[in-house]
């Protein structure tokens, strides 16, 4: 049997370099039979890639061609001297990112002692970070495999549970969703995030940094804890695109990045395939299948801008007699998005956001309608604009309730375009509305093959809620840009008479057509 390594709890540093059979290294463990080989046996040379990738993660010895391939993927000449505590891998799709997340969980799991750093009855635990259940479910299966798969590591299970393992040595393999509230609590010995650049949360405008600084404080007491981020890539954004501009390429960085295509870490994976991916639309397949990150996507809208639209505490507006007022509404089927509803108005010039509803799915869509014609009457609405894209399925609901369903003129990213200058001139005021900053800053600018902007939300996000309060602020008449004719702009309060008297030449000139 594999002797573990138990950490000093004397000195309590980070573990040593693993470099005989004797110590367990992980590549040790892939190429037992009792082990791990029966996974990798059939086409060693093909995974020559990660085994390359797991020699450099846990600075163990390399050969000749692994040394090349750390090279190429990591832009750095010398070969790693000390663990790494952080990697961020960014591959390709199909590449295998998701086995080996599984395969160092496992072996961290299994061949490590860390009951030195934990307290009576404490339990550390690996956590595997995924975008959403399905996806954990993949990684968790892969744990279940390896692990159920050896007769020596079933040995170590004590409980299994739908979200992991329990093992014999106090250590616990747990499967989680991107959510910085559920990742809180847990000492952690090593953190797995898979797939970290589609995160996408209800309750999180930027999932990938919340759940990080919330992990990191369950890492300090560990001290050879380690933080492993695999994704394939996507806009330049986020943490996965900070870890890569700040330590890609860096000689002796203790954050290990690696960057690679997904053939070169996957063989397997037919070039035919990723060829007609790339014909049919190659900045997607750059990334996906490439590894490099989009320069065609872009934020749309700053977080800054849209809280400085926000009032605080402002929930709902009432009517106001004599205030007119437009409402917009993005319908759907009941079944895959919400239902919502913004009502606007114009109050002093500005673009001001009076009510708000979203009715997430299941729901009934005639019930919605219903709710939705009352409070629309309440402000005095018989006509509503919608969506141009929702059918006619939702006029005949409205019409029976007295209500006229309009489709909007323009697409929706039109009406993204149009609601910009609102907000980017302090020209909208916003309800305090978590879910609609959420949304708004979320949008996404990417250009299309036609070479058109487009603007809508980002894979895997919604943006039900935004559309309809982009209809709605975008359709009460604000004018974008306004031109201060007082020309007070010009001085100060102590304008000479001679100033003065230019200032009227130049009002006249422009309003009253020419000198006189």
């Amino acid at each position: 049997m594999i002797q573990r390594y138990r950490a000093s709890e004397q000195h309590r540093k980070p573990l040593p370099r693993l470099r005989s059979k004797s110590e367990g290294s992980i590549i040790d463990c892939i190429h037992d039979r009792q082990l791990f080989a029966s996974w990798f046996e059939d086409d060693w040379q093909s995974w020559q890639p990660w085994l390359a990738f797991l020699s450099a993660l846990f600075a163990l010895p390399m050969d000749a061609d692994q040394l090349g391939i750390y090279h190429e993927c990591t832009s750095r000449k010398d070969a790693p001297s000390e663990i790494a505590r952080e990697a961020w891998l960014v591959c390709g799709r199909r590449a295998g990112k998701s086995f080996v997340l599984a395969l160092v969980a496992v072996f961290l799991a299994a061949f490590f002692d860390y009951r030195p750093y934990l307290a009576p009855g404490e339990r550390g635990t690996i956590l595997v970070i995924a975008a959403d259940r399905k996806q954990s479910r993949v990684i968790l299966r892969y744990i279940a495999a390896l692990l159920k798969g050896v007769p020596m590591l079933a040995q170590l299970i004590t409980r299994e549970t739908a979200e992991g393992f329990d093992l014999a040595n106090s250590v616990s393999i747990e499967v989680a969703t991107c959510s910085f509230r559920s990742v809180r609590g847990y000492t952690l010995v090593a953190a797995l995030l898979d797939e970290v650049a589609f995160w996408r949360a209800e309750d999180s405008t930027e999932p990938d940094y919340e759940v990080l600084n919330a992990l990191r404080p369950g890492m300090s007491t560990i001290p050879n804890s380690m933080l492993l981020c695999a994704s394939s890539p996507y806009a330049r954004r986020g943490v996965l695109y900070e870890a890569h501009r700040a330590h890609f390429g860096r000689e002796h960085d203790p954050v290990l990045v690696w960057q690679a295509a997904t053939r070169r870490m996957n063989p397997s994976v037919p070039q035919s395939f990723i060829d007609a991916e790339m014909e049919r639309d190659a900045s997607s397949a750059c990334a996906e299948y490439l590894a490099q990150f989009r320069a065609d996507i872009e934020a749309f809208i700053t977080r800054e801008a849209v809280e400085a639209c926000i009032s605080k505490g402002a929930y709902e507006r009432g009517r106001i007699g004599g205030v007119g007022y437009s409402a917009f509404c993005d319908p759907s089927g009941g079944s895959a998005d919400s239902m919502t509803l913004a009502i606007a108005s114009k109050q002093n010039g500005i673009a001001t956001l009076d009510a708000l509803r979203e009715r997430k799915p299941p729901f009934s869509p005639e019930q919605v309608v219903s709710e939705f014609a009352t409070l629309l009457k309440s402000y005095g609405i018989t006509k509503v604009l919608g969506d141009r894209y929702a059918g006619e399925w939702v006029k005949e609901p409205f019409r029976a309730h007295g209500i006229t369903y309009e489709s909007a003129a323009k697409p929706k990213s039109d009406l993204y375009r149009d609601f910009l200058p609102l907000v980017n001139s302090r020209k909208a005021d916003l309800l305090d509305h978590p879910k609609l900053l959420q949304q708004l800053v979320g949008l996404e600018r990417r250009v299309a093959r036609s070479g058109k902007d487009s603007i809508d939300h980002s894979p895997g996000a919604h943006d039900d809620i935004a559309n309809a309060v982009a209809g709605a602020l975008t359709s009460v008449g604000v004018r974008k840009y306004s031109y201060d004719s007082s020309l007070a702009w010009v001085g100060g309060d102590e304008l000479s008479e001679n100033a003065t008297f230019r200032a009227g030449r130049i009002t006249r000139y422009l309003f009253s057509g020419g000198l006189r």
